[in-house]
C-alpha cells in the first residue's frame, strides 16, 4: 500500500503500520500543535518543524492516522521521561520504517520537551518520551527535540509518579486516548 498523507482534518481512517518513511505532508512554515489525551488529563505540545521537520511530519503523519490512539506511555521513570507510542507496548515496536535523527545541541532539552526515543542513530520510528525531570535534561543530545509541552505539566507530573514494575512498566496501564494536530 502506498504511503500518502492523512486528511488534515483528522478524517483518515487509523493505520497502524507503513511500508515506507511519509512523504513531507507538513509546511514546515506552519505552526503545529499537537493535544495529547490520556486516562490521567491532557497535555498540548507545541511542535518544532522549523528545527526538526522530518520528525515532526513523522509524528504529525502518525497522530492525523490514529496510529497512538490506546497505545501506552509504557516506560515511565520519575524525573527522568515518560515513553510511549510503541504498538507492542514493549518499546521494541514501530511503525514499519524508521527516519533520520534531527539532533539538538547539548543541554536543550527541558522539563515538559518532547523527543524521539531510538535504538541508535538513525533508527526513530513512533516512539517518543516526554522530559519529566533533572535526569531527562541532562540527556546527550542524540535524540531528536521536536516539541514542548505547553499545557499539562500537572499532567506529566502525575503520570510520573504512577507506579511502575520490572522494566519501568507502569502498574496499570497509562493510556493515549488520541492524538490530535492543529494547524494554523
Amino acid at each position: 500500500m502506498a504511503v500518502e498523507c492523512p486528511a488534515a482534518d483528522g478524517s483518515s481512517e487509523r493505520r497502524t503500520h507503513f511500508d515506507a518513511e511519509p512523504p513531507m505532508c507538513i509546511d514546515p512554515s506552519r505552526t503545529y500543535e499537537a493535544t495529547i489525551v490520556t486516562n490521567h488529563g491532557t497535555m498540548v505540545a507545541f511542535l518544532f518543524p522549523e528545527r526538526a521537520p522530518r520528525t515532526v511530519n513523522s509524528f504529525v503523519f502518525l497522530a492525523r492516522y490514529h496510529y497512538f490512539d490506546g497505545l501506552t506511555f509504557h516506560r515511565i521513570i520519575r524525573d527522568f521521561v515518560i515513553q510511549g507510542g510503541c504498538p507492542e507496548g514493549s518499546g521494541r515496536g514501530n511503525p514499519g520504517y524508521r527516519f533520520a535523527d534531527e539532533l539538538p545541541s547539548a543541554g536543550e532539552y527541558a522539563v515538559g520537551s518532547l523527543a524521539m526515543a531510538n535504538a541508535g542513530p538513525d533508527t526513530n520510528g513512533s516512539q517518543f518520551f516526554v522530559i519529566s525531570g533533572g535526569s531527562g535534561m541532562r540527556l546527550p543530545p542524540q535524540y531528536s527535540l521536536f516539541g514542548k509541552l505547553i499545557s499539562g505539566l500537572e499532567v506529566l507530573d502525575e503520570i510520573q509518579k504512577v507506579p511502575t514494575g520490572r522494566n519501568d512498566a507502569p502498574v496499570d496501564a497509562v493510556v493515549i486516548e488520541s492524538v490530535t494536530i492543529s494547524e494554523s
